[in-house]
């Protein structure tokens, strides 16, 4: 695997995008939650934001909580797969296809979010203020911008490994994952077990994180004309930038 966005996005195959909801509820994500917490951190920033853009959104979990809070939501996502799951998942909310650092929707929303991380799988730092400038251009003026981002490069621990095991419906799935130091990236090798009633079948995917520092991503947003903050915690335990568009 080179390594560019198109690639590694496309470690969500339909075997991957399948399982994506459940064996992450087994890891005691909660998507609904979450949303619930952001959309309190965008509040206290701009209390009368009506509308939302979650890019990179997955499956739609997200957008399933964020529909109750905004009168108009929006997702982006580049995979097939997940775009898919999202739309039969809200299907009165708009799903563009688009990569997050050149997408044009062509219209303003009060808040953009950029979360699971998804930023971290650009390479460089000039790729990453590409999608912060991408998502000024769609925050109306004072609108707020939210990233979720990955390990600091103080916060990785080299060679750390986790699993998990679900039981959904008919099926068990595990998941097991070891990760990797590459220079300022990350390197995760992630292998599941799917058992079901036609049988058990495996599949092992790749996906490579860069360790921006908290600087280069406030610098990032600082750029795209954004004041931001990092807050520590978050949803995943890896924090939450929170800024406002000038």
């Amino acid at each position: 695997m080179s390594g560019t966005f198109e690639e590694i996005s496309s470690v969500y195959s339909p075997d991957h995008a399948d399982i994506y909801d459940a064996i992450h509820s087994a890891r005691g994500r909660d998507w609904a939650t979450e949303a619930e917490e952001i959309s309190q951190l965008v509040r206290t920033r701009l209390p009368e934001a009506q509308s939302l853009l979650d890019i990179a959104c997955g499956t739609g979990a997200h957008l399933e909580r964020f529909r109750a809070e905004y009168a108009k939501v929006a997702g982006l996502e580049l995979s097939d797969a997940m775009r898919e799951i999202a739309i039969r998942r809200v299907p009165e909310v708009p799903i563009h296809t688009g990569d997050i650092r050149d997408f044009d929707l062509g219209e303003p929303f009060d808040v953009v979010t950029c979360l699971c991380f998804t930023a971290a799988y650009m390479r460089t730092v000039d790729e990453l203020r590409r999608v912060t400038r991408n998502m000024a251009r769609h925050l109306a003026p004072g609108g707020v911008a939210v990233i979720e981002p990955w390990w600091f490069p103080d916060k990785f621990i080299d060679g750390f490994v986790t699993g998990a095991v679900a039981h959904h419906g008919e099926r068990v799935i595990s998941r097991l994952s070891h990760s990797v130091l590459e220079g300022r990236t990350s390197r995760m090798t992630v292998r599941y077990t799917v058992a079901e009633p036609a049988g058990i079948r495996d599949f092992t995917e790749f996906e490579i994180l860069s360790l921006f520092t908290e600087d280069e991503y406030t610098a990032a947003l600082e750029d795209a004309g954004i004041r931001a903050e990092y807050l520590p915690g978050g949803p995943n335990g890896r924090g939450l930038f929170v800024g406002t568009r000038n």
